[in-house]
């Protein structure tokens, strides 16, 4: 089970990925796009060329998980990188393609 923590950073990774990339491969990615990043707890989430697979790196203070999801049908639409949010994350997760996302306040 993935569980999301209110102060997690989530990144998804902008290059599409080899998914028979395990645990060395996908943290010297990180290392190299998100500088002294992979052991803070933070998600990052890598897609494959065709987008119907997901793999998402993270530290779970005591070693490093691999989290992976395949599609059956479809993809996964995303048209972002670098770090997103908890909402935009699950809606990739979910399959959610929204037209227009509206906050109801400003976080500052």
């Amino acid at each position: 089970m993935l569980v999301i923590g209110g102060s997690a950073k989530i990144y998804l990774y902008r290059e599409k990925v080899d998914m028979r990339k395990s645990f060395e491969g996908l943290s010297e990615a990180v290392e190299l796009e998100y500088p002294h990043q992979l052991l803070t707890g933070s998600l990052f989430t890598f897609l494959n060329k065709k987008g119907d697979r997901m793999k998402i790196l993270y530290w779970d203070h005591d070693g490093l998980v691999i989290w992976y999801k395949r599609l059956e049908q479809g993809t996964f639409a995303s048209k972002m990188s670098g770090q997103i949010d908890k909402r935009s994350f699950l809606m990739l997760l979910e399959g959610v393609t929204p037209k227009r996302l509206q906050k109801r306040w400003n976080s500052l």
